[in-house]
């Protein structure tokens, strides 16, 4: 019998089935995932390999049994103890192989993205390789290859897939990845500790590691969202976000102390210098037991940035909001970013992937999102939803042509400015190139206040209902 292997192609194979779901188009986007709580693998028995192919946005394979590791091929070997599978003679060694990566319609990012031999050997073949690490659970493969590096798509193609995937393991699980980077297990390994009690394995060790089951590939629902109709235990977005509440907790306590211990230490070289007029103050700790309700303003340094943010965070201020100020960087350690944005009542901020701090705000928090001309679909798609799926305040504020830097480059006339649904329609590296790389703005600020005095409104009505609960 013949034993397709293909990447692309969904056939309905004898050892590794593949059904078609529903992955039609919502406007531009991707649809929703639609499958069933029950996977197509999920009763796979010991000694075989099942893939499921059925997603439109990343494919999953499992294998129960006698599972090796040879990353010296690329491999990962199923050993059976006889020369049969599903009632066929193996005849020699049968496989698959995968990219282990949640951008699966992508073609041009999945082809970076190191793929892997899923092999089943007979027992005829014998086992060539002796286990140098025997582990006792499951373990998931992935790539941390792709768009890392973008936090957007860390968390969504990434940290929300793993967690998708690895709550049914609940902690007993060991991930292995491909395209391992030291730096981004130190940029996540508080959410690693929270997902699995064992260390991350780079695939490129050398070394020989036997499982007794292997899920290939993470399940990814929607952008930045959970659909609990399809997690064990009905798990959804907001659990995700009590698992980042516990991840950073620690860190943060720790801040908290260095930051107490550091005034303290103020405290006492003032007293022994009482000449001195210093004013010793803990701003941190302060400021989060303010009355004002906290703003942070998310600002960026290329392009899409709004060259009046001097005045737009006076007026923020005038208002009656504490201003906080965020300039995010590839460097910027998560807890910290947490820790404010946890404490605060708003977020304001243009449209890019730094919006995906809206996770660190508490339900029930203010998420102003400044939306450049020419990404309405992207902004409302890739943050907006989200955030209301999360239980936020949304407020998108999509700008006018005069508020954009492209008001003085193109004629009033120009498609550019009049219809930029034509413009993207051309392709995205026409998106990319007016209007996301050459586009900054200078808002109206007397428009953008009616936006900042709902949000401000909000918030002291949320406080004082809060405080009203208190004192009951």
């Amino acid at each position: 019998m013949l034993i397709m292997r293909t990447r692309n192609l969904i056939t309905p194979w004898v050892w590794c089935v593949g059904i078609m779901g529903s992955f039609g188009f919502e406007g531009d986007g991707l649809a929703h995932e639609t499958d069933s709580k029950a996977s197509l693998c999920s009763s796979i028995s010991n000694g075989n390999i099942c893939c499921d192919r059925s997603s439109f946005r990343s494919d999953v394979c499992i294998m129960k049994g006698d599972i090796r590791t040879d990353s010296g091929s690329s491999s990962v070997i199923l050993y059976k103890t006889n020369d049969y599978y599903n009632g066929y003679f193996l005849g020699g060694t049968r496989g698959e192989k995968i990219r282990p990566y949640t951008r699966k319609w992508e073609t041009s990012v999945m082809d970076t993205i190191d793929e892997l031999d899923l092999v089943v050997k007979g027992q005829k073949f014998g086992v060539h390789h002796g286990c140098d690490v025997q582990h006792s659970v499951p373990a998931v493969f992935f790539s941390t290859g792709g768009y890392t590096g973008n936090l957007y798509h860390e968390f969504n193609d990434g940290i929300l897939p793993l967690y998708i995937t690895s709550q049914r393991f609940e902690k007993r699980v060991v991930f292995v990845i491909l395209e391992y980077h030291n730096w981004w297990i130190t940029k996540y390994g508080n959410i690693l500790s929270q997902l699995s009690d064992y260390p991350a394995i780079d695939f490129r060790d050398n070394r020989t590691h036997c499982f007794p089951e292997v899920h290939v590939g993470l399940r990814i629902h929607d952008e930045l969202s959970i659909d609990s109709s399809l997690t064990k235990g009905n798990k959804g977005i907001g659990d995700f976000r009590q698992l980042l509440d516990r991840a950073y907790w620690p860190r943060i306590r720790g801040l908290i102390q260095d930051e107490e211990r550091e005034a303290r230490v103020n405290m006492e070289r003032s007293a022994l210098s009482p000449s001195a007029n210093t004013s010793i103050e803990m701003p941190i700790l302060h400021k989060q037991n303010s009355v004002a309700p906290k703003l942070v303003m998310i600002t960026r340094n290329d392009s899409r940035a709004i060259t009046n943010e001097d005045s737009l965070i006076k007026m923020a201020e005038e208002i009656g909001f504490q201003v906080e100020v965020l300039r995010p960087a590839r460097t910027t350690e998560l807890a910290k970013a947490y820790r404010l944005l946890n404490s605060s009542d708003v977020m304001v901020g243009v449209h890019g992937a730094a919006m995906t701090h809206f996770l660190f705000l508490k339900p029930g928090a203010t998420f102003i999102q400044i939306i450049p001309l020419g990404t309405d679909w992207a902004a409302e798609t890739y943050y907006g939803e989200p955030a209301k799926k999360l239980g936020l305040r949304y407020i998108g504020y999509k700008i006018l042509p005069k508020e954009s830097s492209l008001y003085d480059e193109y004629d009033e006339d120009d498609p550019v400015l009049k219809d930029p649904n034509s413009v993207n329609e051309k392709g995205w590296e026409f998106t990319k190139k007016i209007y996301l790389d050459h586009q900054n703005m200078r808002l109206h600020l007397g428009r953008f206040r009616k936006r900042l005095l709902r949000a401000y409104y909000h918030s002291v009505i949320k406080t004082n209902e809060q405080f009203g609960l208190q004192s009951q």
